[in-house]
């Protein structure tokens, strides 16, 4: 299994973004509607208090409502863990749980430990988490519909196949941004572009937030610094595919935008 990949410092600077941040700027590539890419509210924070995490997909179905096989049920999960180590680093693990309603959470302290430990930032599940004050000591963001006290018969059916969470389709090795305020899922192809132009969006939003710090405020002042803000947003891709240009004079294998 292959998985396009960006580079470690692309990864970081789109850590430093929330999630409105995010979808905002992947809006003005105008390559997908704005009413996509993102998980809808059935998938909420158990963390909200979490930085933003992102990662690689490593997407699997689960199922606790069934009485598997006694010998299945570890090696399912080891199986996962198998699977996983073919992505590169950081990977958030995505659940689809095939219950429902949800019969058993999808996990808990040790196997969010696991994961942990094995290169992963964080969970989603469509499904129930449990053990939520254990696994805030690990400092590990996990995502779920609910909470559920029982493992159930907790298995992992499939994995790395295309699965369905909050509204949106995931496959294995998409690159995934989640906070407090939703999930999101970055085309690969605007990755690069997308990080260098959260800056400039935080800039161009400054203009208005300056203007209501003011000592005095109009409608006129306002309207001045909402044209300011709009033009300073509507320049943002011709300035980010104009530092492209400039890297990919400067090197032949750089990645086209």
């Amino acid at each position: 299994m292959t998985c396009t990949s960006v580079s470690p410092e692309v990864i970081q600077e789109l850590q430093k973004y929330d999630s409105p941040t995010i979808i905002n700027v992947i809006e003005l590539f105008q390559i997908q509607p704005c009413n996509s890419g993102y998980m809808n509210a059935s998938i909420k924070s158990i963390f909200p208090e979490f930085p933003p995490v992102v990662g690689y997909a490593s997407p699997a179905t689960f199922r606790g409502a069934i009485a598997p096989a006694q010998a299945e049920t570890n090696s399912s999960f080891l199986a996962h863990i198998e699977a996983l180590s073919l992505l590169p680093q950081p990977r958030i693990v995505v659940f689809e749980d095939l219950d429902s309603p949800s019969k058993a959470a999808t996990f808990g302290e040790v196997m969010c430990a696991i994961y942990q430990r094995f290169g992963c930032v964080g969970i989603v599940t469509s499904g129930a988490a449990r053990d939520i004050l254990a696994i805030r000591k690990l400092g590990f963001a996990v995502f779920a519909s609910s909470t559920c006290v029982s493992h159930g018969y907790s298995r992992i059916e499939d994995m790395h196949q295309t699965v369905h969470v909050g509204g949106l389709t995931i496959r294995t090795g998409d690159l995934l941004h989640a906070d407090a305020n939703g999930i999101v899922l970055i085309p690969h192809s605007i990755a690069d572009s997308v990080a260098r132009a959260c800056p400039l969006y935080i800039e161009a939003e400054r203009i208005v937030l300056e203007f209501l710090r003011s000592e005095t405020v109009s409608l006129e002042g306002l309207r001045q610094a909402f044209d300011e803000h709009v033009q300073k947003i509507l320049s943002i891709p011709g300035m980010v595919r104009g530092a492209a240009d400039v890297i990919r004079k400067r090197s032949p294998v750089a990645k086209l935008i």
